[in-house]
């Protein structure tokens, strides 16, 4: 009976039947006691679990393997990783469950890394692997994107014939894309014979994740059209695709599935279409879903506390993080990344200094790196470089490239040079790879007119063999995604595109507007700077936007770049020139054009 409780998940039940058992004077064996250890560890219960194994003792079935296996199960499995050991080394007679239990508790956190030495050291032992062995390390392996050692498993997987089994191929498949190798996650999941909603999950999950939004769509339809009924994570997982592709009729499609389904209850799939309108740009769907959830759990309020910060709407999002308070939920360090965020977007940075403080002080969280990075850009997009370099040095974490970024971009912004080199030069020791550096302090040096400092950089860059990543951005119209690189030829409108875009133009000079070709960083004639910014990927994608949808939605346009101060003072007289709502997301933040300005109050 006990063991029928455990195996249908009633294990509270099962507990309770057992000290029912003893009450009566009922001697357990050691199946029973592997039964009850067994709903403490799904219960998560260790310190019941520790009386149980007292109990173990006790009665004598400290040496039962049946038993040991259970206790190195359910203490590794709950994170008690030496006590997991210490049972294990304790057995005289380990069998290859015994390996499976132990490496059971291998699968993520800090401790993943022990997985693939515990495989090497069964083997060593003589036993022989079996799937449940490959798949926890399979699962090690993909906690910390060890491709190497994964491919390795692969192999051995193959040779030993287990690689036909439904598991198996789906803990690969996990494996690959957790360590950004799609395309052999979908080679494997492609080959499979069976997919269940967990397969079809793991691979829409994969796409997602490794920005490949498009094919996360495509194969959460053929998931469709072969019958399998998607769950919550599914659902979860192609909302985050819609986000990655602004895909919003996607988006709104799905909306309407789940309101139909009855799912509209999902704390999980709700906080994923919050998101989703969050990152699609439409705010005011983001307030109407999360007003409506029944109950709100923190992810749901980090979710609407982080879309009011890349809104540009500090204020809402220090009031939704009081409402969180309010309501008794606790906030953790998400919350605080959504809410220095909110006070670095508006400018708010005695307010920014306070909630920082409060992250230990109030609430016992200890600062991660990327909360003293949102300080360090509080206080430089406020133009405080002095306290940016006073606040780095008394950091008691080690500066990385985050904060070194972030350091380079004010300083870009307000033009300092002295500390932007200093910036530059440890991102260059750092990650000597990443575009943005060469970028940023060429452009400093070319604000200053110090063409050969550009050179010299621009010359660095190419013997470094790192690229510029092109700016592009990208519409949705009538459900198709439509993208533009700057002076684009490439889309059959160009004609109609080119031409609205010089009405435009005439448009604007009426409207008093001077190109500012301080932001075009190259050494050429004055004509041929204005020129060039009239052809930016984002004027491109308004101006088709324009001809081709209809005149009461607003325009929402994404942006893989920084949107340029030239670009966002023309766009603001656009939209007023035009009457129409212009919504821009780019790298950082969302911008909100209507009537001849602009969300952001030109702070960004």
């Amino acid at each position: 009976m006990i063991a029928s409780l455990v195996q249908h998940e009633y294990n509270v039940e099962a507990a309770k039947l057992f000290n029912k058992m003893r009450r009566e004077g009922s001697k357990p064996n050691q199946f029973t006691l592997s039964s009850v250890i067994s709903a403490a560890t799904d219960m998560g219960d260790c310190e019941y679990g520790n009386s149980i194994h007292a109990c173990v003792w006790k009665l004598g079935f400290d040496m039962d393997n049946t038993v040991g296996n259970s206790l190195v199960r359910m203490y590794t499995k709950n994170g008690f990783l030496e006590d997991g050991f210490r049972v294990f080394d304790a057995m005289t007679d380990q069998d290859s469950v015994s390996w499976n239990a132990l490496l059971s508790g291998f699968h993520d956190g800090d401790a993943c890394g022990e997985g693939p030495r515990v495989f090497n050291h069964m083997l060593t032992e003589g036993f022989k692997p079996n799937k449940y062995t490959f798949i926890s390390t399979l699962r090690s392996c993909s906690s910390m994107s060890n491709l190497h050692y994964g491919q390795q498993l692969h192999g051995q997987i193959i040779k030993n014939d287990l690689a036909i089994d439904n598991f198996m191929e789906t803990a690969l498949v996990d494996m690959y894309a957790k360590c950004c190798c799609l395309e052999d996650a979908l080679e494997v999941f492609n080959k499979m014979k069976e997919r269940d909603t967990f397969t079809w999950t793991t691979i829409i999950t994969g796409c997602a994740q490794n920005n490949h939004g498009e094919t996360a769509i495509r194969y959460f339809r053929q998931m469709q059209r072969e019958g399998v009924c998607p769950n919550e994570f599914t659902l979860s997982s192609y909302l985050r695709a819609c986000c990655a592709m602004a895909a919003l009729e996607n988006g709104r499609q799905l909306h309407s599935r789940v309101i139909k389904s009855g799912q509209s209850d999902d704390l999980i799939v709700m906080s994923a279409l919050v998101d989703m309108y969050c990152k699609c740009g439409c705010l005011k769907d983001a307030e109407a879903v999360f007003n409506n959830l029944v109950s709100r759990d923190t992810v749901a309020w980090n979710t609407i506390i982080c879309g009011y910060s890349q809104h540009g709407q500090g204020k809402k999002a220090l009031d939704a993080f009081q409402g969180m308070l309010d309501e008794g939920v606790l906030p953790d360090r998400i919350t605080f990344i959504g809410v220095l965020s909110a006070c670095s977007h508006v400018g708010l940075v005695e307010e920014g200094r306070r909630y920082f403080d409060s992250l230990s002080n109030s609430y016992g969280i200890a600062p991660t790196i990327e909360h003293y990075a949102c300080m360090v850009d509080i206080l430089g997009r406020a133009g405080k470089l002095g306290e940016v370099e006073k606040f780095i040095e008394k950091m008691p974490l080690t500066p990385d490239s985050l904060i070194w970024q972030t350091v380079l971009g004010a300083c870009c912004k307000h033009g300092n040079m002295d500390l932007g080199e200093k910036a530059a030069e440890q991102l260059l020791e750092l990650e000597p790879q990443m575009d943005s550096t060469y970028i940023l302090l060429s452009n400093i040096y070319a604000s200053k007119g110090r063409w050969k400092d550009v050179s010299k950089v621009r010359a660095k860059m190419s013997s470094q063999g790192v690229k510029k990543e092109p700016g592009c951005s990208w519409v949705e119209v009538d459900g198709q995604v439509h993208v533009f690189l700057p002076n684009d030829a490439s889309h059959p409108m160009v004609p109609e595109i080119y031409q609205k875009l010089e009405e435009l133009g005439q448009d604007l000079v009426s409207a008093g507007y001077i190109p500012n070709t301080d932001y075009v960083h190259h050494n050429v004639s004055h004509g041929e700077k204005v020129k060039s910014l009239l052809y930016h990927s984002e004027r491109l994608a308004l101006a088709f936007a324009i001809i081709s949808g209809g005149l009461q939605k607003p325009i929402r346009i994404f942006k893989n770049l920084r949107i340029c101060g030239d670009c966002h003072n023309a766009v603001k007289l656009i939209s007023n020139i035009t009457n129409r709502e212009i919504i821009i997301r780019d790298v950082s933040r969302f911008h909100h054009f209507q009537n001849g300005s602009c969300s952001c109050q030109d702070y960004w």
